[in-house]
């Protein structure tokens, strides 16, 4: 243990996506819909679909690797592995435990974390305080979601909004003045039947009926989280970039949650941001939940768009209702490897 707390930042980012791609026209064949509509409505073009021999873990080990490898650190010495999902591989054990094993990662603690698509900010909110007090030095965060195995291919204003895929980032004590400078979570439960997969837990556990009524797919009310995601997203930035005592001005990127591009666009207008500063691959991915944050910020780290210094928001919102935001200094100077 130390005595004082020490700055956390990311030392290696990684991203998964599956090579199978689901486009607009292909859904077309399967729902009552149409590319126009998905676009117009949604700003999704195309997702990306796990391959029938991929669960959850094949991919969060895959976005695992890669982090790992931009850090520079074995596996063997990571000390744990958050996995934040809510498309687990089972109810029992932890996904994480898989993942864990599966990398290397011997001596490593591992839990899954559920917080919906607020979850790797959860995560990382998490792990972040291992390592700042001492308990550990290597903690590896992933977001990872088969969510095109639970999507209701009846509904079509639900199904043509989710995908799969995973991403990773691993945590560690940082030189300088880098790092997480502030975390904001916030959770309403009372909200909890907007956005929900009904079935298979003690409430209602599987049966003739549940499986009959199709329970055990996600539903949402796309009207009612649409609402709280407009309102909720520009106030999550806001409100850790006060606390991390900068002005709203001072958010040089925003990684927002890959929900919707109306929502993405209203955050926008709100916080008086350039569209620039936002890191959105939304229409190649559409939803992935605990993975669209990671894989997004990691696809701006290795296209050169972030770097050291740079002032960063991520945001994440959804099931629970629960939503979050981290602010952080980038920092690409571990304290050490």
């Amino acid at each position: 243990m130390v005595s004082r707390l020490r700055p956390v930042g990311f030392w290696g980012t990684g991203s998964y996506l599956p090579e199978k791609v689901l486009s607009n026209r292909e859904l077309e064949t399967i729902v009552n819909t149409s590319d126009e509509w998905i676009i117009n409505r949604t700003g999704i073009r195309e997702r990306r679909q796990a391959a029938v021999d991929q669960a959850t873990s094949d991919l969060a080990v895959a976005a695992g690797r890669q982090a790992l490898a931009m850090a520079g650190v074995a596996a063997e010495d990571v000390d744990l592995v958050i996995v934040a999902t809510c498309t687990p591989d089972a109810v029992l054990p932890a996904t994480a435990c898989v993942v864990a094993h599966r990398l290397g990662a011997v001596k490593a603690a591992a839990f899954d974390l559920a917080a919906a698509c607020t979850g790797f900010v959860y995560g990382t909110a998490v792990g972040a305080q291992f390592v700042a007090t001492g308990v550990y030095d290597k903690v590896l965060v992933i977001g990872a979601e088969v969510l095109t195995r639970v999507v209701d291919y009846t509904d079509r204003n639900t199904c043509v909004l989710f995908g799969d895929g995973a991403g990773a980032a691993l945590l560690g004590p940082v030189a300088g003045d880098g790092g997480i400078k502030a975390v904001y979570l916030r959770a309403d439960g009372a909200g909890d039947h907007l956005l929900q997969i009904p079935a298979g837990g003690s409430r209602l556990p599987a049966d003739h009926t549940t499986v009959e009524q199709r329970l055990h797919f996600l539903q949402m009310n796309g009207r009612e989280v649409f609402r709280f995601a407009v309102k909720i997203m520009a106030e999550a930035a806001r409100q850790v970039a006060f606390q991390a005592g900068w002005q709203q001005t001072d958010i040089q990127f925003l990684v927002p949650h890959q929900a919707n591009q109306r929502i993405i666009d209203a955050a926008i207008r709100k916080l008086g941001i350039n569209r620039e500063q936002v890191v959105i691959n939304l229409e190649r991915y559409g939803n992935i939940s605990a993975a669209s944050v990671p894989v997004a910020l990691d696809e701006a780290v290795r296209a050169g768009r972030i770097r050291e210094g740079d002032r960063v928001v991520l945001v994440g919102f959804g099931s629970g209702l629960t939503w979050g935001s981290l602010a952080l200094q980038w920092a690409g100077s571990p304290l050490y490897s």
